[in-house]
């Protein structure tokens, strides 16, 4: 009886998944692009504002899931109605100037590495495709997934079709192992917050990176690598940009953080959530 020739999968049996915010960038890519999303009329001074305060939410307490929980009711809300295609051109157009000096020296170098390893780089984050997708490939993740809301006649319908968070991002790093033949005994994930305990825990070689008070615990607990990451550095010095390859489609808009002097104004003029 002949044996039929076959051919060897030649497929990278590991990859090393990425958490975004506070991971691979210095802050909330859900919460990056408030000025330019301003200066084309999608949001005002207030939402400005309310941005603001999000992004001091994040820094401070760390993106529990009460935190997430809000932000995601109200940028999902707020983004209702918006023409995606404006949205995805403003993010292209601003993408250099908003996003590449938060990214972390120390994230680029460890990807680096991964990919000399043979591995594949594979991010997910809970933030919306229309930014996830041009970060992924600005850092050459091979893959991605993000949240994805409902769209209508080009426009955002204000429902959130996915939700890349807690356990549905852990459920998401399983199918994709699947489907690309991972070994998730050899994998590693990467994340900064509690929230992503049940990705951590999926793959053999989870580390906590910046992590969380809740986070530390268990990493120290558990034995877990901890690291630190301090130094966002312009992209284009360090990594030369490779497109990565869109996995879902469609998705949410984000809103960006003004900083602390917004801050002020906002403790100034009296505005709350």
């Amino acid at each position: 009886m002949q044996v039929p020739d076959t051919v060897p999968d030649e497929r990278p049996r590991a990859a090393a998944f990425f958490d975004l915010d506070k991971t691979i960038i210095a802050g909330s890519s859900a919460l990056a692009f408030s000025r330019p999303f301003r200066r084309e009329g999608l949001i005002n001074r207030r939402v400005l504002l309310r941005s603001a305060y999000a992004q001091l939410l994040l820094v401070v307490s760390g993106a529990d899931e009460g935190t997430m929980d809000v932000l995601r009711r109200r940028l999902t809300a707020m983004c209702e109605g918006w023409e995606v295609a404006q949205v995805r051109a403003i993010v292209a157009e601003t993408l250099h100037e908003v996003v590449e000096p938060m990214v972390y020296a120390e994230a680029t170098a460890l990807i680096e590495r991964h990919r000399a390893d043979g591995e594949e780089i594979v991010m997910l984050s809970a933030s919306g495709q229309e930014v996830v997708e041009p970060i992924a490939g600005m850092v050459g993740a091979d893959r991605f997934l993000a949240t994805r809301m409902a769209t209508r006649g080009g426009r955002y319908a204000g429902e959130i079709e996915f939700y890349c968070y807690g356990e549905h991002k852990a459920t998401a790093a399983r199918r994709i192992a699947e489907e690309q033949g991972y070994d998730l005994a050899r994998c590693r994930a990467y994340s900064d917050s509690i929230t992503d305990l049940p990705l951590l825990e999926t793959v053999g070689h989870p580390t906590a990176v910046n992590p969380d008070k809740a986070l530390r615990r268990v990493a120290e607990q558990r034995g877990w690598p901890v690291l630190m990451f301090a130094h966002p550095v312009p992209l284009r010095t360090r990594l030369r940009s490779r497109p990565a390859i869109a996995f879902y489609g469609a998705s949410m808009a984000a809103l960006a953080g003004a900083g602390w002097l917004t801050l002020r104004a906002m403790g100034r003029s009296g505005h709350r959530w």
